[in-house]
């Protein structure tokens, strides 16, 4: 099924999910180089300026997010608003966490608090991306099968 939020038949929200996906996973991987490598705070520094990354680029995805979840049928409806829903909570984690390291000082490096907050967001995030598989590949959401019957009979 077409969704509406796409650009030449390309689905909008897929292209964008990935940019905060990539940053909040590289800010954690920076935290635990800080934990475990070189105790350099510069590694704190950039896990914050990647998850304030990560945070512009989840809003920027919600938009064309919502708009899809808003063209759907009822059946595929329902594993949309749970995606949405667990998405509005790692959003509302990594801002706190922002906001927690920026109080702090030092990018938060005084308080292992805000790595925690990372991890429970990134685990959620393995949720939030499985139900988005589950809308693609079971419910044919952002699908275009146009065409796709006269290739079946070739």
């Amino acid at each position: 099924m077409r969704t509406p939020a796409s650009i030449a038949g390309h689905p909008i929200h897929p292209m964008l999910v990935t940019f905060p996906i990539g940053l909040w996973v590289f800010s954690f991987v920076c935290d635990l180089i800080y934990a475990f490598g070189t105790q350099n705070i510069v590694w704190k520094t950039v896990a914050l300026y990647a998850m304030i990354g990560g945070l512009i680029g989840a809003l920027a995805a919600a938009v064309p997010g919502l708009i899809d979840l808003l063209s759907l049928r009822e059946g595929p409806r329902a594993t949309a608003v749970m995606h949405m829903t667990i998405n509005l909570i790692i959003v509302a984690l990594f801002a706190v966490n922002i906001w927690m390291r920026i109080r702090a000082g030092d990018a938060g490096a005084a308080s292992n608090t805000p790595v925690w907050l990372s991890l429970v967001a990134i685990a959620m995030l393995l949720v939030s991306g499985w139900l988005g598989g589950k809308l693609v590949y079971e419910h044919r959401v952002a699908v275009n099968t146009d065409g796709l019957e006269g290739e079946r009979r070739r």
